[in-house]
């Protein structure tokens, strides 16, 4: 009897310890990385994320974020003709063909920046938008401080090597996803697999987008000196992820040890919406009002980001002021509520009310008075 009650226990132990354990992030030969939950801010996994890095063309989400901006602001439309200049035209690097003296539309060239990582296609909207490059560089750099930037710089529009152009893994991955939620329409182009522009078609550098259908973007990079560099992001069912690699060894490593990051992350972590905002969480008594009770609830629609075993056992406790009186507000707050796991608080957000609860007239409320008041003086409840 003893040896099958352990052989239970045992096995009860072993089980339960399976259903919670989540192993390490992979073993990655990077400079740094990072892998976010992007819609709850959720750092899933990361390494060296705030240590400074050489981006390369990975600065073009920033120019691409910067026209979309200035497109959403009526500054420039896509339809706009852009007279290409000699600087333009003679970029090294990466190019999308473009022609001195010919005009191309905004949206040629933002196609050619965001599929081909033209650098003449970046220069030629540069000095568009900002009247020369240094001018658009100014203005990415105003975007990246309004965004919280701190480790970034930039020095030109292209990322071509410059000794004080950086940011990081962290910063590129935040600029990512505010160019995911903002510009929607803009973000729909990383995802197109060629472009073809002057009789010439050219795929698109992210290899991903043919080896994972989830796959929607982003951008990749790469000089001597930056290594091989990948910004991805994947969407599968309502969870999307954003990976940023920096300093591979080889175009091939990139792209695995990103993809090792994202099923990382969608093997064993969720995104659930926890608290939806309009649900009544608790009914609370209102002394003086011309209603006795007062639903609560969240201020706002609560999601995590948490690994897959542990939604199961947070817990959810609210703390709110007895023996409110009215009037009370919609959208007034009287409380708080913290998610926790265990005693690692996850989620604190403000209880609201949900209603109006108008006062009575002066005897109403002379009457709540006097009843709060004896039951204070008896001990009855807090006064």
């Amino acid at each position: 009897m003893k040896k099958l009650l352990f052989l239970l226990f045992g096995l009860i132990s072993i089980e339960s310890f399976a259903q919670s354990f989540i192993p390490n992030t992979p073993t990655l030969d990077l400079k740094s990385y990072i892998l976010i939950e992007p819609n709850t801010n959720t750092v899933i996994a990361s390494f060296n994320e705030d240590a400074p890095i050489e981006p390369a063309s990975m600065t073009k989400v920033m120019s691409s974020y910067v026209v979309a901006d200035q497109i959403a602001n009526d500054f420039l439309s896509l339809d706009d003709s852009v007279l290409i200049s000699e600087k333009a035209w003679r970029m090294e690097g990466s190019k999308m063909f473009i022609e001195q003296g010919k005009r191309v539309s905004v949206l040629d060239l933002l196609k050619g920046i965001i599929i081909q990582s033209g650098n003449d296609a970046t220069v030629a909207l540069a000095e568009y938008v900002g009247g020369t490059e240094d001018g658009f560089v100014d203005l990415m750099n105003s975007y990246a401080a309004s965004m919280g930037l701190s480790n970034t710089l930039f020095q030109n529009s292209t990322g071509l090597p410059d000794g004080n152009h950086f940011s990081s893994a962290k910063d590129l991955a935040t600029m990512t996803s505010l160019l995911i939620n903002n510009f929607p329409e803009t973000y729909s182009l990383y995802k197109e697999k060629y472009y073809t522009f002057n009789n010439i078609r050219q795929p698109n550098r992210n290899r991903l987008l043919w080896k994972d259908n989830s796959s929607d973007g982003v951008k990749t990079g790469h000089t001597e000196s930056a290594g091989y560099c990948l910004i991805s992001s994947a969407k599968r069912n309502d969870m999307r992820l954003i990976a940023v690699v920096a300093g591979a060894k080889s175009d091939k490593e990139r792209f695995n040890d990103t993809q090792r990051l994202l099923e990382y992350g969608f093997r064993f972590y969720s995104t659930q919406e926890v608290i939806k905002k309009d649900n009544a969480l608790k009914d609370v008594d209102v002394w003086g009002g011309k209603k006795n009770l007062v639903s609560l609830g969240a201020e706002n629609n609560i999601k995590l980001t948490l690994p897959r075993t542990t939604f199961k056992n947070i817990t959810i406790s609210y703390d709110f002021q007895n023996n409110l009186r009215a009037p009370i507000k919609e959208g007034q707050t009287l409380g708080t509520l913290v998610i926790k796991d265990g005693e690692k608080t996850l989620h604190t957000e403000n209880l609201v009310a949900l209603n109006d609860v108008e006062a009575k007239g002066f005897f109403g409320r002379l009457w709540a008075s006097l009843v709060l008041w004896f039951r204070g003086l008896f001990g009855l409840g807090d006064a």
